[in-house]
C-alpha cells in the first residue's frame, strides 16, 4: 500500500494515476471525505486527515509500505508554511518511522538549496522538509522538479489564456532567465519509478524536461503553437512587484506573487546534471509537444 499526501493537487492526480498504472495499491490522504470524490482518485482508498493533525497522520500510515509526500502551499503567511509544510512533514516522518514505513519519496522544488533557503517562505519550508527527511531514519528519495506543465493545472493554462487574450504579452524582467519545463505525467513517472527496489535511496534528484529555454523563447514558442501573432513587451521587475502586491490580495490561487518574482530573479531554473535521466530512463515530452497539447 502506498500513501499519497497532496493527492488532490495538480501533480498529485498525475502521480496517483501513474501509481495505478504501475499496479500499486494507493491510499490518499484527504482533508474531507465528503468533497474528495474526484475522478483522478477513483480506485484509491481514501483516508481523512490533515498535515496539521498528527493523530490523523499516524492513522494514515498504518499498514503502508511507502509514502509519496506532495503536500505544499505556495501562498500564505510564514506561520502557515511552518505549520503545514515544515511541522507537518516532521509529524509525518515521526508517524512513518513508528509505523515501519520502508521508503518516503518527497516532492521538493528546483532552486531549493543552502544558498536560497531563506529567499522566500516556500523555499524555506521546502528546505526544512528536505532536512527533516535527511535527518530521519527513513530510506528516502527527494525530487526537485523545475516548472511542471500540464493541461489541468500549474502555470501553463494561465500562460495560454494570457497569450490568447491579452493584446500584448507581458514578459517579466529581461526574459533572459532560463527554465526547463517538465510535463506533469513525466514527473509522475519519476515518482512511480522511485518506489522500485533498484532505485538508490538517500538521494536527491533534479527534474527537468528535455528542453531549456529562456522566458522570451518560451512565450515565442507558445504563441507559435497557439497561432497567435501578438507582440510581447518586457515589464520591469519593479512594476511587476507593484502588480503582484495588488493581485496577491485577491481571493483564490494567484499565479503572480512577489515571492514568485523573487524566485525568478534568483537565476536560471534548470537542472545541474542529468543524474535523474540516467538513473530512471523516463521518456520525456519535448517542450513543443507540451505546448501543442495545451493549444
Amino acid at each position: 500500500m502506498i500513501l499519497v499526501t497532496g493527492a488532490t493537487g495538480f501533480v498529485g492526480g498525475h502521480v496517483v494515476a501513474a501509481l495505478g498504472r504501475a499496479g500499486k495499491q494507493v491510499r490518499c490522504l484527504v482533508r474531507d471525505l465528503r468533497t474528495a470524490a474526484k475522478p483522478e482518485l477513483a480506485g484509491c482508498a481514501l483516508v481523512e486527515g490533515d498535515m496539521t493533525e498528527p493523530a490523523s497522520l499516524a492513522s494514515a500510515v498504518e499498514g503502508v509500505e511507502c509514502v509519496v509526500h506532495l503536500v505544499a502551499i505556495r501562498q500564505g503567511k510564514a506561520e502557515q508554511f511552518e505549520r503545514i509544510m515544515s511541522q507537518g512533514t516532521r509529524d509525518l516522518l515521526h508517524a512513518a518511522q513508528a509505523a515501519g514505513v520502508g521508503r518516503l519519496v518527497l516532492m521538493s522544488a528546483l532552486g531549493v538549496d543552502e544558498r536560497t533557503k531563506n529567499l522566500v517562505p516556500y523555499y524555506h519550508a521546502k528546505w526544512e522538509m528536505e532536512e527533516a527527511l535527511r535527518g530521519s531514519s527513513l530510506p528516502y528519495v527527494i525530487f526537485r522538479p523545475s516548472f511542471v506543465f500540464g493541461t489541468d493545472g500549474g502555470l501553463l493554462p494561465t500562460f495560454r489564456r494570457l497569450a490568447k487574450l491579452a493584446p500584448i504579452t507581458p514578459i517579466v524582467g529581461s526574459g533572459a532567465q532560463r527554465i526547463q519545463p517538465i510535463w506533469a505525467d513525466d514527473v509522475a513517472s519519476y515518482f512511480a519509478r522511485a518506489l522500485e527496489d533498484d532505485v538508490p535511496t538517500g538521494t536527491t534528484f533534479e527534474l527537468g524536461g528535455p528542453d531549456i529555454v529562456s522566458w522570451d523563447e518560451l512565450w515565442t514558442r507558445l504563441k507559435d503553437a497557439l497561432g497567435v501573432r501578438r507582440p510581447s513587451v518586457h515589464v520591469p521587475m519593479s512594476l511587476m512587484r507593484v502588480n503582484a502586491l495588488v493581485t496577491e490580495r485577491l481571493p483564490g490561487d494567484i499565479p503572480l506573487t512577489r515571492d514568485l518574482l523573487k524566485m525568478m530573479e534568483a537565476g536560471d531554473n534548470v537542472v545541474s546534471d542529468d543524474t535523474a535521466r540516467r538513473t530512471f530512463d523516463v521518456p520525456l515530452v519535448p517542450l513543443d509537444e507540451q505546448l501543442r497539447r495545451v493549444a
